[in-house]
């Protein structure tokens, strides 16, 4: 008897420290290392099929790629921005190349505008209209109005236009709020306070100033939890329905409040009920990421000092681990000591990257063998889910261009499919926008879910 209790006992106390049998991300990291401590030497060195030197006019670090002229090829549509009191900015010039570097068209006036990029502006690419061609979709002031202006993709004219508020041009969403075939309404906001929903005609269905009492997300995202075919909004610390009503509040519910505002919210897993649903949040000025199921309760956090979260990345990553995994970036530590980290879908830090800037990071599928692998933009390389770097990104800089800048943040990264094959490729550019490399991938498998460009509501956070 005694030796059935001591038996009990031990298994007992391994519970009590492993948590539930079965969880096997609870045995920690898999992998911590540093992006400058590792040799680049034996690595791979990926060449750039595609190099494109921006238009010295019209350049800028805000791009978005797809295909504008309906030849199954995208193109990349680049622009600066106007600066106004200091965090409201409106789109002020726009320049549109193909691949081959040639300018497709230009709009709007660059003179003295800004080249570099410090947030998401108002410019996506999107049929909005369905007609199956794409238009450009801008957020101007002009004549001392803002304005929504709708150009034609292939040529850049203007098609119409609607007037929206002042100072709402922070950045441009396209949901679905009424339940059709596709998305034809859209977002507005200014940076940080107010959101405003339009019709495709420009009616105004609804707005909502500090959603919950809280400051709006940089970018509000659609997404339909309920599955009744219309689309609701992670606006910040609130999930809005589709009528612009506050769902729920993040706290709402218990003690916990949280400052600053959500910088990133993404659905990591849709399921039959909300109780099973998940949501990932990061908490800019909160200092925290949490998952929240589809009601608003919490299921876990991890927070601490100087954790400022930002941007999150969903896919397979560490092909033993269990479920997806979530690549995330802390990017305001030490230049050169700024971490991105893998995190299991239930919280538990699998593994560290130390970058010289994390803030711009991917996930593709890069060796075809269906788990995806880090793309991190400062360092220019990549790394598997095991903590191996297995690949560098060539970036030969053009005669006359200034190289990108090694101390300081300058090199972002994107994806999509760039060469019409239905296969993810990567897009590097510099900051300030002088330069986008293009990197075509060989072996990766072609997929629906890929966009032609970087597909619709593009967004840096």
């Amino acid at each position: 008897m005694k030796k059935v209790m001591l038996v009990l006992l031990v298994i007992s106390l391994v519970i009590s420290m492993v948590g539930p049998l079965g969880a096997a991300e609870k045995r920690g990291k898999l992998f911590n290392v540093r992006s400058s401590d590792i040799s680049s030497e034996g690595v791979e060195v990926i060449r750039p099929w595609k190099t494109i030197l921006l238009d010295k006019e019209y350049r800028g670090a805000w791009l978005v790629a797809g295909d504008l002229t309906g030849d199954g090829q995208p193109e990349i549509v680049c622009t600066r921005s106007l600066m106004e009191d200091g965090d409201n900015h409106y789109t002020a010039s726009a320049v549109v190349h193909r691949l081959d570097g040639s300018v497709l068209w230009k709009w709007g006036n660059p003179e003295g505008r800004r080249e570099s990029l410090g947030s998401d502006i108002a410019c996506q690419i999107y049929d909005w209209d369905g007609d199956g061609k794409n238009e450009v979709i801008v957020s101007a002031k002009q004549d001392n109005k803002t304005w929504l202006v709708e150009l034609e993709g292939s040529t850049g004219k203007e098609k119409r236009r609607f007037e929206i508020p002042e100072k709402s041009a922070d950045c441009i969403v396209f949901c679905n709020l009424s339940g059709g075939k596709r998305a034809r309404e859209v977002l507005v906001k200014t940076r940080y306070t107010q959101i405003w929903a339009y019709s495709y005609e420009g009616k105004q269905l609804w707005t909502i100033k500090m959603p919950g009492g809280y400051k709006t997300a940089h970018q509000p995202r659609p997404m339909d939890i309920d599955g009744d075919g219309k689309d609701e909004l992670m606006a910040g610390y609130s999930l809005l329905n589709a009528d612009g009503t506050v769902r729920w509040t993040l706290g709402s519910e218990d003690d916990s409040r949280f400052g600053g505002h959500l910088d990133c919210g993404r659905l990591y897993q849709k399921e039959k009920t909300l109780e099973e649903t998940r949501i990932i949040m990061t908490f800019c000025g909160g200092n925290r990421i949490a998952s929240v199921d589809g009601k608003g309760k919490m299921i876990w956090s991890i927070a601490g000092e100087g954790l400022h979260y930002e941007s999150v990345d969903i896919g397979k990553v560490c092909a033993k681990e269990r479920g997806e995994q979530l690549v995330v970036d802390i990017p305001y530590a030490k230049w050169g000591e700024c971490p991105i980290q893998v995190i299991s879908g239930d919280g538990v830090i699998l593994g560290e990257i130390l970058t010289e800037y994390s803030r711009f990071h991917r996930l593709i599928d890069w060796t075809g063998d269906a788990v995806e692998e880090i793309i991190i933009g400062q360092d220019h390389c990549m790394f598997d889910g095991q903590g191996r770097k297995i690949g560098v990104f060539d970036m030969p800089v053009p005669e006359g261009v200034k190289a990108p800048s090694t101390t300081e943040e300058s090199i972002i990264c994107a994806m999509g499919d760039m060469s019409g094959d239905g296969v993810a490729d990567i897009i590097y550019y510099t900051n300030p926008g002088t330069v986008v490399y293009i990197y075509k991938n060989t072996k990766g498998k072609p997929s629906r879910k890929v966009p032609l460009g970087m597909g619709v509501n593009f967004t840096l956070y």
